[in-house]
């Protein structure tokens, strides 16, 4: 199965058709694994069985996008196996995709990050280079909105610290600039002068940010020191990555700019991506009241 599909698409996809496999064959073959399915036995996936296999996802509260996915990754297996010639015809065409419900992001206000970015720039003066990657991460991330496989991705080459911009390269491989403000220069420049000649050796390359042993830094670690740096926010509101693209968003548009600019910015194909971030939180509501109604 060869798709024009993002790396942590393909690797959801397999796992969902391994999960399916692996039902099935419980199911149909008691005691069987996936690696003695044979050319002859495809045929044991049927629509009755998939709606089964989807069924366990309604009993255990799955979100109707995981469903969603689900349901698209059986589509992908069964086109294979019918394609290949290993069944003879589609089951998967007649599940019906749930409607996915469009939920508001999370965000966290700027001044708490304010407060976690100070933080993380004290930890660094001290020169330790972990603590100099940790504030330069947590800076980009939420000071750019790009996601973490594009942050992870960044090389040397990628940053024009004269126009403070980065080149960085999207999904299906599309490049865009996104600016960057004085405080992430402050950390890119402690990191490129303290903090990555600490831990650079020949395992580095070209690479950007780096992990304790020299070689790329895993997205995984990039996950964990969001999670530890926003933890550490009033209330202890852990954020995942994805929480920071959203409030740079968020950022941007209550600051006034166009929904289009951010689309570019943030790389979505779809402005109706974008627009997921034009909610307006109750503060600026009851600030935009105040001042434009005679009764505010």
């Amino acid at each position: 199965m060869r798709l024009q599909l993002s790396a942590n698409t393909q690797r959801s996809y397999l796992a969902d058709a391994h999960g399916l496999i692996d039902f099935l064959l419980h199911v149909t073959q008691p005691g069987a694994d996936r690696e003695t399915i044979t050319e002859a036995n495809w045929n044991i996936i049927t629509l009755p069985l998939l709606r089964k296999w989807l069924s366990r996802d309604v009993t255990r509260g799955v979100s109707s996008a995981t469903i969603a996915r689900h349901i698209a990754s059986a589509r992908v297996l069964c086109g294979w196996a019918v394609r290949t010639g290993r069944m003879a015809t589609d089951p998967s065409t007649r599940l019906q995709t749930p409607p996915v419900k469009k939920q508001l992001p999370q965000v966290v206000h700027h001044k708490q990050m304010d407060k976690v970015l100070a933080d993380l720039a004290t930890a660094a003066d001290e020169g330790n280079p972990v603590a100099i990657r940790d504030w330069l991460i947590i800076e980009l991330l939420y000071d750019t909105g790009i996601r973490v496989a594009e942050l992870v991705n960044l090389d040397l080459s990628a940053i024009d610290q004269e126009r403070r911009v980065l080149r960085v390269i999207g999904k299906g491989n599309k490049e865009r600039t996104v600016p960057y403000g004085c405080p992430a220069q402050r950390a890119l420049t402690a990191w490129l002068q303290t903090g990555r000649p600490q831990l650079a050796n020949q395992r580095s390359h070209q690479a950007l940010i780096i992990g304790a042993r020299g070689g790329r830094i895993d997205p995984r670690i990039v996950r964990d020191v969001v999670h530890t740096s926003t933890g550490e926010m009033p209330g202890g509101v852990e954020m995942a990555p994805h929480g920071l693209r959203h409030s740079a968003a968020t950022a941007l548009l209550e600051g006034g700019a166009d929904l289009r600019v951010v689309q570019e910015l943030l790389g979505h194909a779809s402005l109706s991506t974008t627009q997921l971030y034009t909610h307006v939180s109750p503060e600026r509501l009851r600030a935009v009241h105040k001042q434009a109604h005679p009764r505010g």
